[in-house]
């Protein structure tokens, strides 16, 4: 739905398929996180909030939105070519700028055909994202079996000032690990010391 708001290929949800498994709390060697794997200097270029009690690269809403945002600014600076964003997407903008100037090509596949331009990751990334899409768009052609699930049902309470995720689970009768699925972005057992925040409760 936000990519479907935004304007942007619906195809292009598939992505943390290939950077995270679609794991909240994924953190990759080079401290990339979440299911997009932001590192935190594009993460705050994209308003997405890193400090010592929340880090919504691991909100799955919210890091959506800031992907959304910033695959298409990509899109805009390539023309519209979405291998060349995919391939900044993994790479990082200025180095896929430097290979195209030095390579004086702005195909990706032609990039790709050498070594000396890209590194292998990046690569072997817009390979992986195309065949990504291509399973997970006909799953059960390549062997797997999938059940859709129900959304996650949740409701959002404000609370003033710190709250204790313990003291939420005994209050909703839930466990603790269900609090902090719902709130993956909270670092610590604690809720903000001073700020108002939009705490994710069961519904």
């Amino acid at each position: 739905s936000v990519f479907k708001e935004a304007g942007l290929p619906l195809d292009l949800a598939y992505i943390p398929l290939i950077e995270s498994g679609f794991k909240t709390n994924a953190l990759s060697k080079a401290s990339a996180k979440g299911p997009w794997q932001f590192m935190r200097a594009t993460a705050t270029e994209q308003g997405l909030k890193t400090d010592w009690y929340v880090d919504e690269r691991s909100d799955p809403e919210k890091a959506t939105i800031a992907a959304a945002k910033y695959l298409k600014l990509l899109h805009n600076i390539f023309d519209g070519d979405w291998h060349l964003v995919l391939a900044a997407y993994n790479g990082g903008l200025g180095r896929v700028q430097r290979a195209m100037k030095r390579a004086g090509q702005d195909d990706f596949w032609a990039l790709s055909n050498s070594s000396r331009y890209l590194p292998r990751e990046t690569r072997e990334y817009v390979p992986l994202i195309l065949a990504a899409i291509i399973v997970a768009k006909n799953p059960a052609q390549y062997g797997f079996d999938i059940t859709a699930e129900d959304p996650i049902a949740y409701e959002t309470v404000t609370v003033p000032k710190a709250v204790d995720l313990r003291r939420v689970a005994e209050w909703t009768g839930r466990s603790i690990d269900e609090i902090q699925a719902l709130t993956p972005e909270l670092r610590r057992w604690s809720t903000p010391l001073k700020n108002e925040y939009e705490l994710k409760v069961p519904q």
